[in-house]
């Protein structure tokens, strides 16, 4: 599913260029469940945002699903964000103005679909994270769990092949955290890419596989002790 090969990343501070990512490889299958874990500065956050199409390598090749990545105009990598990648971001990354089920509907607006499939759709998919209750709510009206679950619901909006997380848990207290983790573990059975940005341990842990930045360099690429 995702084959990044030689990945390097600098970025010019003033006038200092920084090397977030110093030639990283990554070969990731289809339905693979995968925590990145590493510190801040690890670069982690930056390889996610590769991985996700969401920034550019400064060098190295990067393919989702066999096709190259590099070389996309901003226009083709947007659509390659909207069909093939759902992302659930730390601060959920909601509007603020719209519903639930309008939060969830969004990337299908994005991609053209008809009023009535979007309603169904998002419906259908906030029903299957608990909130069915909820559709009408805005996202001051609900908590932090129940934040995420809309922001989880709509990264399955376009049936994306590949889940892109990054830090989900980081504004959850333990009890949420679990109920979002748990969907990411239901997402795996069903044959879902799941890939989580963290620096939990424990959540982590509940991945199966873990790969290991530090300073802008894979340590370890393996899998966690109750998986090996």
């Amino acid at each position: 599913m995702i084959r990044a090969e030689n990945l390097h990343k600098n970025y010019l501070m003033g006038r200092v260029t920084v090397a977030a990512l110093k030639g990283v490889d990554v070969h990731i299958h289809a339905g693979e469940y995968v925590a990145i874990l590493g510190p801040s500065g690890s670069g982690k956050s930056t390889l996610m945002h590769i991985l996700g199409c969401l920034d550019t390598p400064s060098s190295g090749s990067y393919h989702l699903a066999g096709e190259p990545v590099q070389g996309l105009s901003r226009n083709q990598l947007a659509r390659v964000r909207n069909e093939r990648i759902g992302f659930v971001f730390q601060s959920f990354n909601l509007l603020a103005h719209a519903t639930a089920l309008g939060n969830v509907e969004l990337p299908l607006v994005y991609n053209g679909s008809g009023r009535r499939v979007r309603q169904e759709r998002a419906a259908e998919l906030l029903e299957r994270v608990g909130l069915g209750d909820r559709m009408e709510h805005r996202p001051n009206e609900l908590s932090g769990g129940q934040r995420q679950r809309v922001a989880l619901a709509r990264a399955l909006a376009t049936d994306p092949d590949v889940i892109l997380a990054d830090e989900p848990t980081g504004n959850l207290d333990t009890a949420a955290g679990e109920e979002v983790v748990k969907l990411f573990e239901e997402l795996i059975a069903e044959g879902k890419t799941v890939i989580i940005v963290t620096h939990d341990l424990e959540i982590a842990h509940r991945a199966r596989r873990i790969i290991q930045l530090r300073d802008g360099r894979i340590e370890q690429d393996s899998s966690p002790p109750r998986w090996a």
